[in-house]
C-alpha cells in the first residue's frame, strides 16, 4: 500500500513543482530559454506517445522507421492544417 501512494504521490509531486516554477519563472526568463524547454518538452512527449502509448511502433526490427513514419506524418498534417486551415 504504501508503494502504490509513493508512486502516485511523486508524479503528483513533480508536475506541481514544475508547474509553479513555470508559474513563477515565466516573466523571468529569456524567450529564447521558454522555447527551448518546449521544444524538449515537446519531443519527449512525442517519444512517450510512439514508444509507450503505440506498442506496435516499438515492436519488431524495424522500430525506428516507424517512429520516423509517425513524425513525417505529424508534420505533414501540422502544415496541412496550418496552409488550410
Amino acid at each position: 500500500m504504501e508503494t502504490i501512494a509513493i508512486g502516485l504521490l511523486l508524479p503528483l509531486l513533480g508536475t506541481m513543482l514544475g508547474s509553479a516554477f513555470v508559474f513563477f519563472m515565466k516573466d523571468q526568463m529569456p524567450v529564447r530559454v521558454q522555447k527551448s524547454l518546449l521544444g524538449f518538452a515537446s519531443g519527449a512527449m512525442f517519444y512517450v506517445v510512439v514508444e509507450e502509448l503505440i506498442p506496435e511502433a516499438s515492436e519488431g526490427e524495424h522500430s525506428n522507421l516507424s517512429t520516423i513514419g509517425f513524425a513525417i506524418g505529424f508534420v505533414l498534417m501540422m502544415v496541412l492544417d496550418v496552409v488550410m486551415g
